[in-house]
């Protein structure tokens, strides 16, 4: 049977590779602005911010995800069912049983959070324990508690924060232009400038379009991981279909946390445009269906 927790040391190695990078991003993007206006001050200025944001996100984020979404937490007296299977899996995937908590929400969807499998938490609404069985449960459990195992919760994170560090100093750049004064502008360096205007145009987009990208991917790694752990991939399908099949937007979503859900909380249309493709957060649930087909377990 599949230990997700066997491969806690690379994990771990992956997410200090993922605060390095996001440092030398940072870097990269106040050196750039530090040749555009010749002030030093703004280096020293998007790594103090940099290194706020991460230990922050890093610390924090599962309470804020958990507040925004108004769950509330629960104990194996009062949802005997939930807390035996989410047990029951986490045993068999070698993690700690992770919090339980429950979202007053008639949509059925669920997520995983937290900084590390020490201190995570799935959230599943009221509509999820209505409308699927046991063994579809069962399913998106497994699902979410293999995000868990995978650290995908941080890494999730730390993109959010990277892209919504990227956005903020492209912001700044592009309204310092506009509203800056003229002998500012005139003092920048023209390839600097060049460099720096486009960076501030495209690197948001970058960005956006690779986390979205990252997201996507997990999800994929998520189902396959999770299907192996209950060893019957038709019943996450089941439960895919389901989920998908219900129309109405998730009211406690929005964009800063559409990526943590197990389904997209806003788009359920079943043939997407390829160029729509790229903008999602999830893949097409149609191909998540075909992939789960493929398995064999």
């Amino acid at each position: 049977m599949q230990n997700l927790y066997t491969h806690k040391d690379s994990n771990i190695r992956r997410t200090w590779l993922l605060f390095t990078g996001f440092l030398v991003v940072v870097i990269g993007i106040g050196w750039s602005f530090t040749q555009v206006y010749g002030d030093p001050a703004i280096l020293y200025i998007a790594v103090i911010f940099s290194m706020g944001m991460s230990i922050s996100s890093y610390w924090f984020s599962d309470k804020i995800v958990l507040r925004m979404a108004n769950a509330q937490p629960v104990s194996k007296d009062n949802a005997k069912e939930l807390y035996n299977i989410v047990e029951n899996l986490a045993i068999t995937a070698g993690i700690p049983t992770p919090k339980i908590y429950i979202i007053n929400e008639p949509v059925p969807n669920a997520f995983a959070t937290g900084r590390n499998p020490e201190h995570a938490v799935i959230a599943v609404t009221t509509g999820l324990l209505e409308r699927l069985d046991r063994s579809e449960l069962e399913g998106v459990i497994a699902h979410e508690l293999s995000h868990i195992g995978n650290w995908d919760m941080l890494v999730s994170t730390m993109a959010v924060v990277l892209v919504g560090f990227i956005s903020i100093a492209s912001d700044f750049f592009l309204r310092s232009l506009w509203w800056g004064r003229n002998n500012d502008r005139r003092n920048m360096h023209p390839v600097f400038l060049l460099i720096g205007l486009v960076f501030a145009i495209l690197a948001p987009i970058a960005g956006s379009l690779m986390h979205l990208a990252i997201s996507r991917r997990r999800e994929f790694l998520a189902d396959a991981s999770g299907a192996l752990l209950t060893r019957y991939p038709d019943a996450l399908a089941s439960a895919l279909i389901k989920i998908s099949s219900d129309t109405r937007p998730l009211s406690v979503a929005n964009n800063t946390t559409a990526h943590l859900w197990f389904d997209d909380p806003f788009d359920n249309k079943k043939q997407t445009p390829l160029f729509h493709k790229l903008f999602m957060t999830h893949p097409p649930v149609e191909e998540r269906i075909k992939a789960l087909q493929g398995l064999k377990v």
